[in-house]
């Protein structure tokens, strides 16, 4: 990509520090797949204090990270309700109904992200002698937060999870951007992953590291998971290599040292919210989001050079170029890139 492009279509697009680097060629490893790699154990031990958790697992990809926790809280046959465009459902390949032969209830969001409370109980089905045995049997409620980057209430989570538990279900939250979340609310990581019986969190998003994800739970929870992983093909041997990057920003916020960039990213990210403002026709976010960048306006809406900051033109979705020649007046910005998929 251009070198004077500044690439905003997703966090995933980041590149790794030169501290990074030089903690990735000096890591201690060993035979993850034994458990014997010193640097995966340290960020595993590391995400699971902060998360609040008793265990942690470190995973390839957050893809592979939600999908070994549905197979860890559900069997054959099992069901888990979701989100209609939750990324567990509509952006991993259908993994849970592939590899997990676990059936996907999806139901709508609220235009904040939650899945109201009242579809979640429709959606749960009876089991046992009887009537029950027509269907899936409910095991699990998925959530996400952030989710399309809006921050879901912090009392919504307690409210849903505490209702979930009480019909007799696990909760796992798809956690790929919690650490945004949790500083945006203003609270910790442990209270933002409290309501959860399990939560995956990458590394390789808001917290910049090149790769991974980590799932973090109960000790007998990350046990089933630890196999699925296995099953997956997750097994990495002298992993520490990839973990390495991943301790730094968490142990930072260990040490009680803040929550690192987080804050500042979100405060960038809210200033370049509003120059877009300021441009004619300049599509926007929608309200109240942290981390959401431009979407496609659409082809009934144009952005052309005028009105940028000098020397600053937009140049295409999600990018700003420095000097550069940016789109021409009355052109209408390309398509976004489909999200995320990892």
């Amino acid at each position: 990509m251009d070198s004077h492009v500044i690439d905003l279509r997703s966090d995933t697009v980041t590149r790794p520090t030169a501290g990074m680097v030089a903690a990735m060629m000096a890591a201690r490893v060993g035979d993850d797949v034994y458990g014997d790699d010193p640097t995966v154990n340290q960020l595993q031990a590391v995400v699971a204090e902060r998360a609040g958790k008793e265990a942690a697992l470190f995973m390839p990809s957050g893809t592979q990270s939600n999908l070994a926790a549905l197979m860890a809280h559900c069997e054959r046959g099992d069901e888990y309700i979701v989100g209609q465009l939750g990324h567990t459902y509509k952006f991993e390949g259908g993994g849970a109904a592939v590899l997990g032969s676990i059936v996907p209830q999806p139901i709508e969001h609220d235009p904040d992200g939650s899945l109201p409370l009242a579809k979640v109980a429709a959606a749960i089905k009876p089991h046992g002698p009887g009537l029950g045995v027509h269907f899936a049997r409910t095991r699990l409620l998925c959530l996400e937060n952030t989710f399309n980057g809006k921050v879901l209430p912090a009392g919504y989570v307690r409210e849903a999870a505490g209702f979930a538990h009480g019909k007799g279900l696990s909760v796992h939250l798809d956690g790929a951007r919690v650490c945004n979340a949790a500083v945006a609310q203003g609270i910790t990581l442990a209270e933002a992953c409290a309501p959860f019986d399990s939560v995956s969190i990458c590394c390789s998003k808001g917290l910049g590291a090149p790769v991974g994800s980590v799932l973090a739970g109960s000790r007998e929870f990350i046990v089933r998971a630890h196999r699925w992983r296995k099953v997956l093909g997750g097994g990495m041997r002298q992993a520490g290599f990839l973990a390495a990057p991943g301790p730094g920003p968490c142990q930072r916020r260990a040490a009680g040292q803040g929550p690192g960039r987080h804050p500042g990213t979100h405060r960038r990210r809210a200033s370049h919210q509003h120059g877009v403002r300021e441009v004619p026709g300049a599509p926007l976010p929608a309200p109240g989001t942290a981390l959401e960048g431009a979407r496609d306006p659409g082809p009934d809406r144009t952005v052309g050079a005028a009105g940028h900051p000098p020397g600053r033109e937009r140049g295409g979705h999600g990018r700003v170029r420095r000097g550069g020649e940016g789109l021409l007046q009355g052109e209408v910005m390309p398509p976004p890139r489909q999200p995320d998929l990892t």
